[in-house]
């Protein structure tokens, strides 16, 4: 194999050589790297390296059958006599043909030595023979009888070499033995032999054998002769009686090796593509089981929407977030570290779709010598009807509260408050109804100071325990302030004691948070309040780089008939002006108008400084983030981008029902829904109210929100509503008049509320009077049976006693017989006195005949009673 590497021989030879096809090796080097155009390219070192390690079997079967055949070959070298010499095969002398045997003559001239017949020609004969060694000698030179005549060269003149056609043509018949040859003449005239038979033919030559000895043992140097005879004839033996058993077992093994080679590399090759085909499936099953325990997400999902993707309920996704000490709500947007956390809670893996833009909206640091002070941003939270906004309203010398319905705030607000001396502070005024928490979850999130405000004369409520933790959560420091102090049953050393019950100790009892006693109402101590959140600000050193690019937060949003999306921002970084491109949430924009709380355009927008917004291509959700870019364009495409990216998840987020489905629902029961859509005209209200009625669900019955917006009720809202058996819920927004009429014609019902106390509760009234009510049983009477009476064509009368309760003819009764029931069913007659009465009284007695139940039996006791129907009430 080296010699064959190194003439860089053909691959069609080389394969010859391995007994393979070329297109197995063809097929091979391709898959190894090699450009191979045909079977006549030539092989290289390492193709021929790479070949001989690969086909390693095919190589050793190849050398192996090389070997054989050598040894085959030389074993038939060894067998073959030697040639005499030319001078001795002159002076031999030669023997007449003894024995009728036919002889072969080719043309008066000496032939060489024909050799046995190939494989191929004893596989065309019908018969197998034995190999027949011819031997044709010159007529003139008369042989010694058993001698071998030297053969001549095929080049000398006048002898006709013959082909292996014409020798095997030219073979004698089975039998048949050429011992010497004759005179064609003196066999002419001795005519044809008679046909003898094989065994007279043994037979005779036995006989000649025994009379060999004794015609040669008169004569002088007999022995050497005899010995050269028997040397002579054992060699023409062993070279006339070749082992036909032999050859064809060589044969027979070569082709066996051939055929094991081919079998072995087609085997092999099926073989490897199956292996392939079985790795391959198996990653595609792999593919699809790592596709199951994935969920691909952005960074604009929401609990609600994650727990969809999930395929878990809401309440275990907002049982999980809070276990990990975040308040959540069900349309409050996670951040990437929650989304994790919770996602391998339930044991998924999370892969967040990655935004070509990411590099862009990358908030940079600010240089220390750019960074200036500015106003500190303050929230005022505490429980509903402590006076949060009347305080507020005191400090800005406004009267906020008129403005809100019912007395209690259902909005963020953001107000920018100028004191006597210059210095500025930003309050956001958050809402205390339970039903807001991720409003004050936002406003704890924005903000550098908590006002915590709890009434004197109430209690530390659930509310305050939550702006509580909202605002340890966040990290930043809390003023307390006991509002409502002027009031008679004003207890401010209590409110101190239950807030240091809940980890919240003021100065005053050693503690590190500051406290202040006042009243909104009047004013007092409220400047002392001021000085103490001046104070907190000074401490935290707060300043931020006004000559940037302007970064912030959406406080919230809403859609107004005039001006159209305005949404409340907050800027943190930088300057805001009119004319920026900007982008927040999956939305983009340009900056056409800016007003502050009052109304007041404002061109420009400093850090810490709340402003009211125009421009947004579609409304922003509260908590987004707000970038200004330097190129509109830049701006546009982040937003499709996203938008993009949101409607995958969406569309990610549609569940078809499948048979686990089913199954569940079948063990839990039927469960039945109230689809409600709610239109608001702020996205923080929309909010709060959608995550408060999804919270009425139960076991049974559950409030499905298939729509949520904001703006006015429209037609669109009418058709998706009598389309899915909706009700339109409108919360400070009124239908417009093609609406209205649309849902009059389609019996679309449309509830509308200013205050989120109302709809919660006629919400939660419906869906009571959905559930199944409770049934009970209740005793009317219990009866016992002291005689029976049985009247042929009637059946039996129970003569019974009335022990409690009244009994009427109408009453479902049951017979209870020593602690069983025996019947249960209607009673078919009631008499008193032999007159049919309506109802029996306590004490009495009477004759009863039950309907279809005559096995009636003294000491039976009958119990009248009937099933009360109970309304549910939700827990």
């Amino acid at each position: 194999m080296a010699e064959t590497a190194a003439k860089k021989i053909k691959i069609y030879k080389l394969a010859t050589e391995l007994n393979v096809s070329s297109e197995t090796i063809i097929e091979f080097l391709r898959k190894k790297g090699f450009e191979v155009k045909n079977h006549m390219s030539s092989v290289t070192d390492d193709m021929m390296s790479a070949i001989m390690g690969h086909f390693k079997k095919e190589r050793d079967v190849a050398e192996r059958h090389q070997r054989k055949l050598q040894e085959f070959r030389s074993s038939r070298k060894k067998e073959t006599p030697e040639k005499p010499d030319k001078k001795q095969a002159e002076e031999a002398p030669a023997e007449t043909m003894e024995g009728p045997e036919p002889v072969a003559v080719a043309e008066q001239a000496p032939l060489e030595t024909i050799p046995a017949v190939e494989s191929s020609a004893e596989e065309e004969q019908p018969e197998k023979e034995p190999p027949v060694v011819q031997e044709v000698v010159a007529p003139e030179e008369p042989v010694a009888e058993k001698e071998p005549v030297a053969a001549q060269p095929p080049s000398r003149p006048g002898v006709k070499r013959l082909s292996p056609l014409e020798q095997a043509l030219s073979r004698p018949r089975r039998g048949l033995t050429i011992k010497g040859k004759m005179e064609v003449a003196k066999a002419a005239q001795a005519g044809p032999p008679a046909e003898e038979s094989d065994e007279k033919k043994k037979k005779k030559k036995k006989k000649k054998l025994r009379d060999l000895p004794k015609k040669a043992a008169g004569k002088p140097g007999a022995a050497e002769d005899e010995v050269e005879n028997k040397a002579r004839k054992r060699k023409k033996v062993r070279h006339a009686e070749v082992d036909e058993q032999e050859v064809e077992k060589a044969i027979r093994e070569t082709l066996a090796e051939m055929e094991d080679v081919s079998v072995s590399a087609r085997a092999a090759i099926r073989k490897r593509k199956k292996k392939e085909r079985e790795e391959e499936e198996q990653r595609i099953q792999e593919e699809l089981e790592r596709g199951k325990t994935r969920i691909r997400v952005t960074e604009f999902v929401t609990v609600g929407e994650l727990a969809d993707l999930m395929r878990a309920s809401v309440a275990e996704v907002i049982q999980k977030i809070m276990g990990l000490g975040i308040m959540a709500s069900i349309n409050q947007r996670l951040d990437k570290d929650t989304i994790q956390l919770v996602a391998d809670e339930f044991g998924f893996q999370v892969d967040f779709e990655s935004e070509f833009t990411a590099d862009v909206l990358a908030d940079t640091p600010d240089a220390l010598e750019d960074l200036k002070p500015r106003p500190p941003v303050v929230t005022i939270m505490g429980h509903v009807d402590h006076g949060k906004t009347s305080l507020l309203d005191y400090i800005r010398r406004a009267n906020v509260v008129a403005g809100e319905a019912g007395g209690i705030t259902q909005h963020i607000g953001a107000y920018e408050v100028t004191l006597p001396d210059g210095k500025q502070i930003t309050f956001l005024d958050t809402p205390g109804h339970e039903a807001f928490t991720a409003m004050r979850a936002r406003g704890a999130k924005v903000t550098d100071i908590v006002v915590l405000v709890v009434a004197a004369d109430d209690n530390v409520m659930p509310q305050t325990v939550e702006a509580i933790s909202h605002a340890q959560a966040a990290g930043v420091p809390i003023v307390i302030a006991m509002n409502k102090t002027d009031k008679a049953d004003a207890n401010p050393e209590r409110i101190k004691q239950q807030l240091s019950e809940k980890g919240v100790l003021v100065e005053e009892w050693g503690g590190k948070y500051q406290a202040v006693e006042l009243s909104a109402k009047s004013g007092k101590n409220v400047g002392q309040l001021l000085e103490k959140i001046l104070l907190e600000a000074e401490v935290l050193d707060l300043k931020a780089n006004p000559g940037r690019l302007a970064r912030g937060v959406i406080i919230e949003s809403e859609l107004d008939k005039g001006k159209g999306i305005i949404a409340t921002v907050l800027v943190q970084k930088g300057s805001l002006k009119i004319g920026d491109s900007f982008v927040s949430g999956v939305w983009s924009g340009r900056a056409r108008a800016m007003f502050d709380e009052r109304g007041k355009r404002v061109e420009v927008t400093t850090p810490s400084q709340p402003v009211q917004l125009l421009g947004f291509d579609g409304i922003p959700q509260a908590g987004d983030e707000f970038i200004v870019l330097s190129s509109e364009r830049e701006a546009r495409e982040i937003s499709l981008k996203r938008q993009q990216l949101k409607r995958e998840q969406d569309f990610r987020q549609r569940r078809l029902i499948t048979l686990d489905d089913l199954s569940e629902q079948i063990k839990q029961g039927q469960v039945k829904d109230l689809p409600i859509i709610v239109k608001g005209d702020v996205d923080g209200s929309v909010e709060a109210l959608s995550d408060s009625l999804m919270k009425l669900a139960t076991g049974e019955v559950k409030v499905v929100v298939i729509h949520k917006g904001v703006g006015g009720i429209s037609e669109s809202d009418v058709l998706l509503a009598a389309a899915s058996r909706a009700v339109i819920i409108g919360f400070h927004v009124r239908p417009n008049l093609n609406a209205r009429r649309l849902a009059e014609s389609e019996e679309v019902d449309i509830r509308l509320y200013s205050i989120i106390y109302d709809a919660i509760n006629e919400v939660k009234s419906a869906l009571e009077g959905m559930l199944a009510p409770s049934l009970s049983e209740e005793i009317l009477a219990t009866i016992e049976v002291r005689e029976t009476f049985k009247i042929s064509k009637i059946g039996t009368i129970a003569g019974c006693h009335v022990q409690d309760g009244k009994i009427v003819r109408n009453n479902k009764v049951r017979i209870v017989r020593d602690g069983l029931i025996v019947f249960d069913g209607a009673i078919a007659s009631l008499k008193r006195f032999k007159e049919d009465v309506r109802e029996v009284e306590q004490g009495f007695e009477c004759g009863i005949m039950l309907d279809g139940f005559n096995d009636i039996k003294v000491g039976d006791i009958i119990e009248a009673y009937k099933i009360v129907e109970t309304k549910r009430k939700l827990a």
